[in-house]
Protein backbone atom coordinates (compact mmCIF):
# COMPACT_ATOMS: atom_id res chain seq x y z
CA UNK A 1 0.00 0.00 0.00
CA UNK A 2 1.19 3.51 -0.78
CA UNK A 3 -0.44 6.86 -0.30
CA UNK A 4 -0.81 9.29 -3.18
CA UNK A 5 -0.31 13.06 -2.87
CA UNK A 6 -4.09 13.54 -2.49
CA UNK A 7 -4.11 11.20 0.51
CA UNK A 8 -5.69 8.32 -1.39
CA UNK A 9 -3.95 4.99 -1.32
CA UNK A 10 -2.82 2.53 -3.94
CA UNK A 11 -3.54 -1.17 -3.39
CA UNK A 12 -1.89 -4.01 -5.30
CA UNK A 13 -2.22 -7.77 -5.61
CA UNK A 14 -0.70 -10.34 -7.92
CA UNK A 15 -0.63 -14.04 -8.63
CA UNK A 16 0.81 -16.54 -11.04
CA UNK A 17 -1.86 -17.98 -13.34
CA UNK A 18 -1.14 -21.12 -15.34
CA UNK A 19 -2.52 -19.79 -18.61
CA UNK A 20 -1.12 -17.86 -21.55
CA UNK A 21 -1.31 -14.06 -21.51
CA UNK A 22 -3.60 -14.20 -24.56
CA UNK A 23 -6.18 -16.32 -22.69
CA UNK A 24 -6.09 -14.02 -19.64
CA UNK A 25 -6.32 -10.88 -21.78
CA UNK A 26 -9.34 -12.37 -23.58
CA UNK A 27 -11.02 -12.86 -20.18
CA UNK A 28 -10.29 -9.23 -19.25
CA UNK A 29 -12.06 -7.84 -22.33
CA UNK A 30 -15.02 -10.24 -22.65
CA UNK A 31 -18.12 -8.99 -20.79
CA UNK A 32 -19.53 -12.49 -20.25
CA UNK A 33 -16.22 -13.62 -18.76
CA UNK A 34 -15.88 -10.50 -16.58
CA UNK A 35 -19.33 -11.13 -15.10
CA UNK A 36 -18.10 -14.57 -13.98
CA UNK A 37 -14.57 -13.96 -12.64
CA UNK A 38 -14.56 -10.32 -11.43
CA UNK A 39 -17.01 -10.55 -8.51
CA UNK A 40 -15.17 -11.52 -5.33
CA UNK A 41 -16.38 -14.34 -3.12
CA UNK A 42 -19.96 -13.78 -1.96
CA UNK A 43 -20.93 -11.63 -4.94
CA UNK A 44 -22.23 -12.12 -8.46
CA UNK A 45 -21.87 -9.80 -11.45
CA UNK A 46 -24.17 -8.28 -14.03
CA UNK A 47 -22.63 -6.39 -16.93
CA UNK A 48 -24.92 -3.75 -18.44
CA UNK A 49 -22.47 -2.08 -20.85
CA UNK A 50 -18.98 -3.08 -21.92
CA UNK A 51 -17.10 -1.48 -24.81
CA UNK A 52 -13.49 -2.71 -24.64
CA UNK A 53 -11.74 -0.04 -26.70
CA UNK A 54 -9.86 3.05 -25.61
CA UNK A 55 -12.51 5.51 -24.45
CA UNK A 56 -15.16 2.80 -24.37
CA UNK A 57 -17.56 2.70 -21.44
CA UNK A 58 -18.50 -0.04 -19.01
CA UNK A 59 -21.25 -0.30 -16.41
CA UNK A 60 -21.84 -3.23 -14.08
CA UNK A 61 -23.29 -4.32 -10.77
CA UNK A 62 -21.58 -6.45 -8.15
CA UNK A 63 -24.42 -7.91 -6.10
CA UNK A 64 -24.06 -9.50 -2.67
CA UNK A 65 -25.47 -13.04 -2.73
CA UNK A 66 -26.46 -12.89 0.97
CA UNK A 67 -26.53 -9.24 2.09
CA UNK A 68 -26.42 -8.50 5.80
CA UNK A 69 -25.28 -5.74 8.14
CA UNK A 70 -21.61 -6.60 7.51
CA UNK A 71 -21.87 -6.46 3.71
CA UNK A 72 -23.45 -3.07 3.08
CA UNK A 73 -23.08 -2.18 -0.59
CA UNK A 74 -21.68 1.12 -1.75
CA UNK A 75 -24.63 1.83 -4.05
CA UNK A 76 -27.50 0.10 -2.24
CA UNK A 77 -28.06 -2.37 0.57
CA UNK A 78 -27.00 -5.27 -1.63
CA UNK A 79 -24.92 -3.94 -4.53
CA UNK A 80 -21.94 -1.99 -5.72
CA UNK A 81 -22.65 -0.27 -9.04
CA UNK A 82 -19.60 0.79 -11.01
CA UNK A 83 -19.12 2.61 -14.26
CA UNK A 84 -16.15 3.94 -16.09
CA UNK A 85 -14.10 3.83 -19.23
CA UNK A 86 -11.19 2.00 -20.76
CA UNK A 87 -8.03 4.12 -20.73
CA UNK A 88 -5.55 1.72 -22.33
CA UNK A 89 -5.70 -1.72 -23.92
CA UNK A 90 -2.51 -3.53 -24.94
CA UNK A 91 -3.37 -7.02 -26.15
CA UNK A 92 -1.81 -9.75 -24.01
CA UNK A 93 -0.09 -7.09 -21.83
CA UNK A 94 -2.48 -4.79 -19.94
CA UNK A 95 -5.90 -3.25 -19.46
CA UNK A 96 -6.29 0.12 -17.73
CA UNK A 97 -9.70 1.36 -16.55
CA UNK A 98 -10.98 4.38 -14.69
CA UNK A 99 -13.85 3.39 -12.40
CA UNK A 100 -16.35 5.25 -10.23
CA UNK A 101 -18.79 3.82 -7.70
CA UNK A 102 -22.38 5.01 -7.77
CA UNK A 103 -22.85 6.14 -4.16
CA UNK A 104 -24.34 8.95 -2.11
CA UNK A 105 -21.55 8.44 0.43
CA UNK A 106 -18.64 10.84 -0.22
CA UNK A 107 -16.26 8.21 1.21
CA UNK A 108 -16.73 6.27 -2.06
CA UNK A 109 -16.44 9.27 -4.40
CA UNK A 110 -13.69 9.77 -6.93
CA UNK A 111 -12.17 7.95 -9.83
CA UNK A 112 -10.13 4.85 -9.12
CA UNK A 113 -7.65 3.75 -11.79
CA UNK A 114 -7.30 -0.01 -12.14
CA UNK A 115 -4.40 -1.51 -14.09
CA UNK A 116 -4.33 -5.20 -14.96
CA UNK A 117 -0.78 -6.10 -16.05
CA UNK A 118 0.18 -9.42 -17.64
CA UNK A 119 3.79 -10.65 -17.65
CA UNK A 120 4.76 -13.97 -19.25
CA UNK A 121 6.41 -16.33 -16.78
CA UNK A 122 7.92 -19.83 -17.02
CA UNK A 123 4.80 -21.43 -15.49
CA UNK A 124 2.17 -19.17 -17.05
CA UNK A 125 1.47 -15.47 -16.56
CA UNK A 126 2.14 -13.20 -13.61
CA UNK A 127 -1.01 -11.09 -13.28
CA UNK A 128 -0.93 -7.96 -11.16
CA UNK A 129 -3.75 -5.58 -10.40
CA UNK A 130 -2.98 -2.06 -9.18
CA UNK A 131 -5.76 0.19 -7.89
CA UNK A 132 -4.82 3.86 -7.61
CA UNK A 133 -6.84 6.54 -5.82
CA UNK A 134 -8.78 3.99 -3.76
CA UNK A 135 -11.75 5.70 -2.05
CA UNK A 136 -11.29 6.01 1.71
CA UNK A 137 -14.57 4.18 2.33
CA UNK A 138 -13.03 0.93 1.07
CA UNK A 139 -11.04 -0.58 3.92
CA UNK A 140 -7.56 -1.85 3.10
CA UNK A 141 -8.40 -5.27 4.56
CA UNK A 142 -11.64 -5.66 2.58
CA UNK A 143 -9.98 -4.46 -0.62
CA UNK A 144 -7.02 -6.81 -0.23
CA UNK A 145 -9.37 -9.75 0.37
CA UNK A 146 -11.50 -8.76 -2.63
CA UNK A 147 -8.49 -8.42 -4.93
CA UNK A 148 -7.11 -11.81 -3.87
CA UNK A 149 -10.53 -13.41 -4.39
CA UNK A 150 -10.92 -11.83 -7.83
CA UNK A 151 -7.45 -13.00 -8.90
CA UNK A 152 -8.25 -16.53 -7.69
CA UNK A 153 -11.47 -16.40 -9.73
CA UNK A 154 -9.54 -15.22 -12.80
CA UNK A 155 -7.07 -18.08 -12.33
CA UNK A 156 -9.86 -20.64 -12.01
CA UNK A 157 -11.63 -19.23 -15.05
CA UNK A 158 -8.56 -19.12 -17.34
CA UNK A 159 -6.84 -22.31 -16.13
CA UNK A 160 -9.80 -24.48 -17.12
CA UNK A 161 -9.05 -26.82 -19.99
CA UNK A 162 -10.20 -25.71 -23.37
Amino acid sequence: MTDTPNGRRTDRAECLIQALPSKIYAALVDPAAVAVWLPPEGMKGQVHAFEPHVGGAFHMELIYEAPDDRTQGKSSADADIVSGRFVALEPDRCVVQETEFQSDDPAFAGTMRITWALEPAADGTRVSVTCENVPEGISKEDHDAGLRSTLANLAGFTEQAG
